[in-house]
């Protein structure tokens, strides 16, 4: 258990897919340009195999963390990290989206 002080340096953001690209050789992982509002960053997002189609993925707007240290992956620094649901054994992953439209970079409580 966390205390909600320690919750809150969890900084939860909007951000809106602008690109996904394949890694080279990483077939579990995409590179992922979000927008931020006020920035883009690279995000690198394990969640290929549960969305094959790149395409649906643009314009989406999703929850990430944004005061994540940065984490190098396949060569790629993720800058960030998209929030997601699965099951207990990663056979169904699902990322979080928004049901209505707020500004990127609108903070998330």
């Amino acid at each position: 258990m966390i205390n909600f002080d320690e919750f809150k340096k969890v900084e939860l953001k909007v951000g809106e897919i602008k690109t996904v690209e394949d890694i080279e050789g990483a077939d579990k992982i995409y590179k992922l340009t979000i927008d931020l509002g006020d920035e883009q960053r690279t995000l690198v997002a394990g969640i290929k195999q549960h969305y094959p189609d790149k395409e649906s993925l643009i314009d989406k707007k999703v929850a990430v963390v944004t005061n994540l240290e940065p984490r190098t992956l396949r060569g790629v620094t993720s800058h960030g990290m998209l929030l997601a649901a699965s099951t207990p054994d990663k056979s169904s992953v699902v990322i979080l989206t928004l049901d209505k439209d707020i500004p990127n970079g609108s903070t998330i409580s």
